[in-house]
């Protein structure tokens, strides 16, 4: 054996040993019990991030520790490939988005490779290939067959300069992210999938998820948004072009309907659109109210703009009471019906709006501090007692709300209902790298689905970006295809899916790949469903959300019986480091930093201070991205994974330092230390067998609740005990059980470590060890002896040891004989295991 553990040379053979003996391919025939460990795959950008190295650390563990357990595992990696960033590398750096995107997958493989992550990279699989999409567009035909795809008008955040459409988190101060144009509100024709027909089995199905962090599913909730309130029409007191008479709205509040001020419609309503085509005033502030994003988010921050259309409606319990009817670019026809009524006093945007546009604003709801004369200093949103409300008066605000309900029924003119903040999913995207949908568009027959034998729908690849908007509409050959039902001239849905369709079915085309069909339902349900998924809280709404609407999609139409796509989520913390900013305000990486004396930071190629930022997450704009191929070469991959389970719980963020990764290098060359050692093959130490078997427990059982950095530490304490051992052949076994303990989290030194002391087979193989529960109890107590209340020493005893034992052992105590002078104590005090007292 070599004096210190090389990672250059060990890492490399047993990567390859692995790879060679096929020792993380998942047999779905096996016999053995299935685990299914999964990390959300990485979009391929370019390089692998430190991000990326802890996500897949914490699975690889898992994985492996599964694998020890005797489980047979599919672990396996793939890429989520397609979308804007490559569209926008083709514009910038004149490539096309295939090339670029295949090449960094090449790049980012063999760097998730070098780490020795225990991956099934036969599964492997990139969503922009045809022989992913094409299966995926199957799945799209079979949606629309069973009545869950839709294609209608729809609000969107439309880029002028671009052309296309931006998603809410694509608009940034009102403006486009990549052109900086201001954004505009535009209806387009969408493809939308019926996720509002799962809206019930989406709520109830979170009540299983036991497995799932609190949090995400209450944001789930959240955002799902289920409320019961009261839907009702306001009468117009005058006619309208066209002969609307009346204007829907939905409240959660039905108990402030007396503290009405104004009904607000959308600039999109029906109304509105009238009275846009007589009058170009109002026109004209149509125009002004799109501008900006259609994001609950950007519309909330946005300055409030109304406009009064001169219309009224008559309030339903007054036929004498007129409330003024205005345009508000607060309002959105995608959310509720497209109009609402204000109540400035107990509603935060009402009464922005109100005190904007000098509207009254009353009180209605009064609490225990405030009685129903008290002035509005500003909206009171809690519940309380109805006041200045006629018939209410008295009332609690949920009796209210009941009795409101209830007259409105009665006397025909609402209904009480429940409602969702959940919308149809908009899956239209007007760009080229993404899923074509399969769709072709005849003027005599409609929108036709492509013939499944004409599947897939290959994106051309002689197309130019060198205008904005999509290149699809634009291709001279592409769109024009015959209509599959009439066989006349027809175009091709020149529309691509929406990337969160890619990621909502991967994981069951990791667990069966036929090339025939997307997947086969027998194979699949032997992995599903995904036993441990990891991934980072930012997609605990949409992709979660998403796929497991997927999912219930798949089941309800038979083509598999799996409900919930995720048994068990964990969702990691992030990396972080320090931020160095110049005078200037450029950022610059870290290694473009150099530290001097006195902690004085300094750039390198200019010799100019520069000033510590704060701790962030790891990001390009920022600069504060850590390579990990330096790292891995200087350190290794065992070191790199140590440091990611070792410094902080696997949720919190954790902050990368030089001083954390050189800490995991140094045990990494300790436990190879121990392994040259001399070890003993005779003999027995009862206290180190006894650390072993509670080693063996508390690390299976912190890895059992992904608790790593408590494995970490458990495992520091079992090698310091063995470091302090003499050779015994009990030493010998705790060094052999040491390995196999390491293994998950540093195989390669593991691997190595196994291989020089003559053991059979690769580790990686190995049955993870047992335990004996009668060793994990302590025959032996460590008792506090005191003298006044005050400690003067401690004696070790068996435990239960009898009280007049542990008296007459304490009394016998050198110390205590020396502070008892000869004397005979008044009292002794003994608490069985833990203490005695004398009182002298």
């Amino acid at each position: 054996m070599t004096d210190r553990f090389d990672p250059a040379v060990a890492d490399r053979r047993w990567q390859r040993r692995w790879a060679e003996a096929g020792s993380f391919h998942a047999d779905s025939n096996s016999a053995k019990p299935k685990a299914y460990v999964l990390e959300m795959f990485p979009y391929p950008s370019g390089r692998i991030h430190m991000g990326h190295v802890r996500n897949y650390t914490m699975g690889d563990v898992l994985a492996r520790f599964r694998r020890m357990q005797g489980f047979e595992v599919l672990h396996p990696m793939g890429w989520d490939a397609f979308g804007m960033p490559a569209e926008n590398a083709a514009m910038e750096k004149k490539v096309h988005p295939g090339s670029w995107t295949r090449q960094n997958i090449a790049t980012m493989r063999e760097q998730l490779q070098r780490i020795g992550f225990a991956l099934d990279w036969s599964r492997e699989l990139a969503t922009c290939e045809p022989d992913y999409y094409g299966h995926e567009q199957a799945l799209f035909l079979d949606l629309m067959e069973a009545g869950l795809v839709m294609r209608k008008e729809s609000e969107v955040n439309w880029d002028p300069v671009d052309m296309t459409v931006l998603a809410n988190e694509q608009v940034i101060d009102g403006k486009g992210w990549r052109s900086g144009a201001p954004v505009e509100r535009k209806k387009l024709s969408q493809w939308f999938l019926k996720i509002t027909d799962f809206t019930e089995e989406l709520l109830d199905g979170l009540d299983g998820l036991d497995q799932w962090p609190d949090k995400v599913r209450l944001m789930q909730r959240n955002w799902i948004g289920k409320s019961q309130g009261l839907q009702f029409c306001f009468r117009l007191a005058m006619s309208m072009p066209g002969g609307t008479c009346d204007i829907d709205v939905f409240t959660t509040r039905p108990d402030t309907i007396f503290g009405a001020s104004f009904v607000a419609i959308s600039p999109g309503h029906p109304i509105a659109e009238a009275l846009a085509a007589e009058r170009p005033e109002v026109a004209e502030f149509i125009a002004r109210a799109q501008a900006g994003g259609t994001s609950a988010a950007e519309i909330e921050t946005a300055e409030k703009l109304g406009l009064d259309t001169g219309l009224e409606v008559i309030h339903p319990f007054d036929p004498d009471w007129r409330l003024p009817v205005w345009i508000a670019n607060f309002v959105l026809m995608e959310y509720g019906t497209g109009a609402l009524y204000g109540v400035p006093g107990h509603d935060v945007r009402d009464y922005e709006f109100a005190t904007k546009y000098k509207l009254p604003i009353r009180r209605v709801v009064a609490t225990a501090s405030d009685g129903a004369s008290a002035p509005i200093i500003e909206p009171e949103t809690d519940p309380g007692v109805a006041v200045n409300s006629q018939f209410l008066d008295g009332m609690t605000s949920e009796q209210a709300r009941a009795e409101v309900i209830r007259r409105a029924e009665t006397a025909g003119w609402g209904q009480g209902k429940t409602q969702y903040r959940l919308r149809d999913w908009g899956v239209s995207r007007q760009r080229y790298w993404g899923t074509p949908i399969p769709v072709i568009h005849c003027d005599a027959c409609g929108p036709v689905g492509v013939p499944r034998d004409q599947l897939p729908v290959v994106l051309p690849e002689d197309v130019s970006f060198d205008i904005p908007g999509n290149p699809l509409d634009r291709h001279p050959n592409w769109t024009k295809v015959n209509c599959p039902q009439c066989g006349g001239l027809a175009r091709r849905e020149t529309d691509t899916l929406d990337t969160f369709v890619d990621s909502s079915w991967y994981f069951i085309r990791f667990a069966s790949q036929p090339d025939n069909q997307p997947f086969d339902r027998a194979e699949a349900e032997k992995w599903l469903p995904v036993g441990q998924y990891i991934g980072g809280v930012e997609h605990a709404i949409l992709h979660l959300l998403y796929a497991r609407f997927w999912t219930m999609a798949l089941e309800r139409m038979g083509k598999i019986s799996v409900k919930e796509p995720f048994k068990g989520l964990f969702t990691q913390g992030m990396v972080t480091h320090e931020t160095y900013e110049t005078p200037d305000g450029r950022w610059l990486n870290p290694d473009e930093v150099e530290v001097r004396e006195g902690d004085v930071l300094i750039e390198r190629a200019t010799g100019a201070e520069v000033r510590r930022g704060r701790v962030e997450k790891m990001s390009k704009s920022k600069k504060n991205t850590v390579d990990p191929e330096p790292i891995l070469d200087r350190y290794g991959a065992d070191a790199v994974r140590w440091f990611m389970l070792s410094d902080s719980p696997p949720e919190r963020d954790l902050e990368w330092s030089e001083s954390g990764i050189e800490g995991a290098a140094r045990f990494v060359q300790r436990v190879w230390r121990l392994v040259r050692s001399p070890a003993g093959n005779e003999g027995k130490d009862l206290t180190l067998l006894k650390k072993v078997h509670r080693t063996v427990a508390a690390v299976g059982e912190a890895i059992e609740g992904l608790q790593f950095n408590k494995s970490v530490a458990a495992l520091y304490e079992l090698t310091s005990g063995i470091e302090k051992s003499k050779p015994s052949a009990t030493r010998d076994e705790a060094i052999r059980t040491l390995l196999l303990l390491i293994a998950p989290g540093a195989p390669h030194l593991a691997e190595e470590a196994w291989a020089a002391r003559g053991e059979s087979g690769m580790i990686a193989d190995a049955a993870w060890p047992s335990f004996d529960p009668a060793m994990l109890v302590d025959d032996e107590v460590t008792i506090a002896v005191q003298v006044n209340g005050k400690l003067r020493e401690t004696m070790t005893a068996p435990r239960g040891l009898a009280r007049e034992d542990a008296e007459a052992r304490a009394l016998a105590l050198p110390k205590v004989q020396s502070q008892l002078a000869g004397g005979t104590p008044r009292k002794v005090i003994v608490v069985l295991d833990r203490l005695v007292n004398i009182v002298a």
